[in-house]
């Protein structure tokens, strides 16, 4: 006998599902659940509205947010869409005694974007770009809203965007969603979109030590709006435990006056083509001072991405075993743990080499040796030739242009960016990117060593954190234009007395003698704001 649903205030009916359906069919549907106090709070944004009589959850799972809603309010109309089948019948039957919800087997994307609701309430699916049916959805939306988003959105921002458009007068509208549309590069237009309809109240990002969702690898915030025409402000918020939702709580009863001014900004101050953490989190880049660009210096661009490493990437038995000679093998790190210190040289490579690590990649183009045009009829007989990005090439097993670069860069790191002096002048896949400096700026060729002492320091990493975008467990990842747009030291401003001994300490720790804390202390000295 299933207990009344209303009284189901916990994740128990979550549990239950996640320990009976395979993690893979949850994958392929995104269903990472909401914990019971997060919902419970988001809940009460929603029932603020004192004219809440219909509510939407675009993206029903279990009904975690109509289960907290109906604690609180039993006497109020609940729409939701699914598009999981399994999920969808499990829930039908928790709710098949509660008149008032009526749950769909449709695709919200698609339908009802007619009508409008008091109260929506979501934590939509997380897919990026190549995930869901991006190109029709993308039109449904421009069609309807009336305005361009980036080919990479991810879907979470797009459930977001309609369940703004359907909100009533006075209506209210609660999604938890990853932080990573609001420092990410497609997530401008989305931004632009929020600030032109005046919705947007509160932005509350958590961070919680523990992912919120289980099992994804991200942070979360939970966006809040009203269409009310009550402020022209939006808040900030920082949440650090459960504890902390009571915040929620506050932001609800003191709506639509600020509590306070910390983190305060009118619309007309927000720029969508900025970070937001620049709203929510106090950027290190302003203790220094004479800080340029990094692109001044230097330009980043991803590694070679091959469409199919298992095919492309050769280790030394690999290329016994198909008889490919090494004059058609471009030498490259195909794995960042490969790499263990700040220096890789040619003796590193020998000795991955004689390891049998994957260093090299197929480098096939314009050949005609036997063996390489048999491999290549291998790939083909795989269908390697048909996927995502050999199909976009000609020949489809000709290799990405990019010239080895002199420092690589990690993509993801838990304890600050990581750079590698390429010494070896080898090639990389995208495990690292890029770095290459420009010769026509302040630094030449020659400079490269100063440069790069620079980059191991504390002080750098410390800047660079401002572009960072956050994942979960600690975990950040850099694009390459999160790197060419983020702050960095103006170099050119120390004496040369200053670079000299820079230059010193860096042949120190070459030879092994940690003394990057000393180069830390002349940049201090040098670019410290008092």
């Amino acid at each position: 006998m299933i207990a009344t649903i209303e009284h189901v205030i916990n994740n128990s009916i979550e549990n239950d599902y996640s320990k009976s359906i395979s993690i893979e069919h949850r994958k392929k549907f995104a269903q990472f659940f909401t914990p019971f106090p997060i919902a419970d709070a988001m809940s009460k944004w929603i029932l603020g509205n004192d004219q809440l009589k219909s509510v939407l959850e675009p993206a029903f799972g279990l009904g975690i947010f109509s289960r907290a809603i109906l604690n609180h309010k039993k006497d109020v109309y609940i729409k939701g869409f699914e598009v999981d089948d399994t999920i969808f019948d499990n829930a039908k039957k928790h709710f098949e005694n509660t008149e008032n919800v009526n749950i769909l087997l449709q695709d919200y994307m698609y339908n009802d974007w007619k009508n409008k609701y008091d109260g929506i309430i979501c934590n939509p699916p997380y897919f990026k770009f190549h995930n869901y049916d991006n190109k029709n959805i993308l039109k449904e939306i421009e069609t309807n809203l009336k305005c361009k988003l980036n080919g990479f959105t991810n879907l979470y921002t797009l459930f977001l965007l309609k369940s703004i458009h359907q909100l009533s007068k006075n209506g209210r509208c609660a999604y938890i969603v990853p932080s990573e549309f609001l420092n990410s590069d497609y997530g401008k237009l989305v931004k632009k979109h929020l600030i032109k309809s005046k919705t947007l109240r509160h932005v509350i990002v958590i961070d919680f030590e523990e992912n919120v969702f289980d099992d994804a690898l991200t942070t979360a915030s939970i966006i809040l709006c009203a269409n009310d025409n009550l402020t022209q402000r939006v808040k900030f918020s920082n949440i650090q435990s459960l504890q902390d939702l009571s915040k929620i709580d506050n932001i609800i009863t003191n709506y639509p006056n600020l509590s306070d001014a910390k983190q305060v900004y009118d619309f007309s101050e927000l720029n969508p083509e900025i970070k937001w953490k620049a709203y929510y989190q106090k950027q290190n880049s302003i203790k220094f001072k004479n800080l340029v660009p990094f692109s001044t210096y230097a330009r980043v661009v991803r590694g070679i991405a091959t469409g199919s490493n298992e095919f492309f990437t050769f280790s030394s038995s690999k290329a016994k075993e198909y008889n490919i000679d090494e004059q058609h093998l471009l030498p490259c790190i195909c794995s960042a743990k490969d790499v263990k210190r700040a220096f890789f040289n040619l003796q590193d490579f020998e000795e991955l080499k004689q390891n049998d690590k994957s260093v090299f990649l197929l480098n096939a183009q314009n050949s005609t040796d036997k063996n390489v045009n048999s491999y290549i009829r291998k790939g083909e007989g795989e269908e390697i030739n048909k996927r995502f990005l050999t199909a976009s090439r000609k020949p489809w097993y000709s290799l990405e242009k990019r010239p080895p670069s002199p420092i690589w860069v990690s993509v993801f790191n838990r304890n600050g960016l990581r750079f590698i002096r390429n010494e070896a002048n080898i090639s990389n896949l995208t495990s690292y990117h890029c770095v290459y400096l420009k010769e026509s700026g302040l630094f030449s060729e020659i400079d490269v060593d100063l440069f790069f002492a620079y980059l191991l320091t504390d002080t750098a990493k410390l800047i660079f954190q401002d572009q960072a975008r956050e994942y979960g467990n600690g975990l950040q990842k850099f694009e390459p234009n999160d790197l060419n747009k983020a702050m960095i030291l103006n170099l050119n401003c120390l004496d040369n007395d200053s670079v000299k001994k820079i230059l010193d300490f860096y042949k120190l720790y070459k030879q092994g003698i940690n003394c990057i804390d000393e180069i830390d202390k002349i940049l201090i000295k040098n670019f410290k704001m008092v």
